[in-house]
């Protein structure tokens, strides 16, 4: 039932693996650019980046439909450029205007887009996860064939959410995929002292549902068990938990100074950096040239770069919106 996924290297279209190649270097570039605006005080109070983890997002939500649900957590960014979202509506958000996807009210940790199928980050670890499977339920109930997605971390495997929800998922055959990004540390708590199964796709056997390990730095094996695990969840064969191993560059948020990992831990998994695999990897397949690549990379660094100006251009938030979406309204 549960396995290792082995390093997959599935036929890919040209079209499909530039626009796999986009999406991670549009996530690393925006990752990159809200540390400069962070450290040049544009951004405010705690912000979690994504950088190293990029292949996860991209190999999990390019496997779904727009018409899908994903949900993540404090590190929701990437995510939500994954599923859509346009990086100005991001970046506005970070900002704290009125032109942001939550209108300014929910920062770096509070993403959201109905429009997108964007369930929302959350602040709290296990959030999102009832969440999803609610989504997931909905889509059963109402007979289309809708799959959810729930990102989480490594940390919230052992919290009552994450095996409730598996349950649930398992008992109803929900359309769900449990994607964990395992990348070793819960802020400053290395996996291996805080879990007793450190095999987290291992959990999955209590509930007889399918747990996959695969590697998260390598953005077409992390495709490869997506589109399996999607097809499964839309043609009725339930949830799916992938653990994706993986690994952030940066400390577990702007303000962590990131001293507890060893240094050569962080330049093990340096070498792995996913985008610099898939750079390779394509130019070996002749999928791409560096010329190709380089305009790639440019045209996303001038989406960011007016990302930024538009938020830097947009309003704030008027006072007498301080009160609205607090309540119901009749409309």
């Amino acid at each position: 039932m549960n396995t290792v996924a082995q390093v997959l290297r599935p036929a890919v279209e040209r079209s499909e693996a530039l626009a796999l190649y986009r999406d991670m270097v549009l996530g690393r570039t925006f990752e990159d650019t809200c540390a400069q605006m962070y450290y040049r005080g544009k951004l405010f109070g705690f912000v979690h980046l994504y950088n190293g983890q990029e292949a996860v997002s991209t190999g999990i939500i390019k496997a779904l439909r727009p018409d899908d649900y994903v949900t993540s957590t404090y590190r929701d960014h990437v995510h939500a450029l994954s599923k859509g979202v346009s990086a100005r509506s991001v970046m506005a958000e970070l900002f704290g205007k009125a032109t942001g996807c939550s209108k300014g009210r929910g920062g770096s940790m509070h993403l959201f887009s109905a429009e997108h199928n964007f369930l929302g980050g959350f602040a709290f670890i296990g959030e999102g996860i009832p969440i999803a499977c609610g989504a997931a339920f909905t889509a059963k109930y109402q007979g289309t064939d809708r799959v959810s997605a729930s990102f989480f971390g490594d940390g919230t495997t052992n919290n009552g959410q994450f095996f409730e929800c598996l349950n649930m998922a398992a008992l109803w055959k929900l359309p769900i995929l449990f994607v964990v990004e395992n990348n070793l540390w819960s802020i400053g708590m290395y996996h291996p002292r805080a879990s007793s199964v450190v095999e987290i796709y291992k959990k999955a056997d209590a509930f007889g549902i399918p747990g996959v390990r695969v590697d998260g730095m390598d953005v077409l094996a992390v495709r490869a068990v997506a589109k399996e695990a999607v097809e499964r969840a839309r043609t009725g064969g339930g949830p799916t938990l992938i653990e994706c191993t993986t690994y952030r560059f940066r400390g577990h948020s702007l303000a962590d100074p990131d001293e507890l990992r060893d240094p050569a831990e962080k330049a093990h998994w340096r070498k792995q950096d996913p985008l610099p695999r898939l750079r390779v990897w394509l130019e070996e397949q002749g999928l791409a040239s560096v010329e190709d690549l380089k305009r790639i990379e440019q045209e996303v660094r001038a989406e960011v770069d007016d990302a930024v100006q538009f938020a830097e251009d947009s309003p704030e938030p008027p006072l007498d919106e301080l009160y609205r979406f607090q309540f119901a309204e009749d409309d």
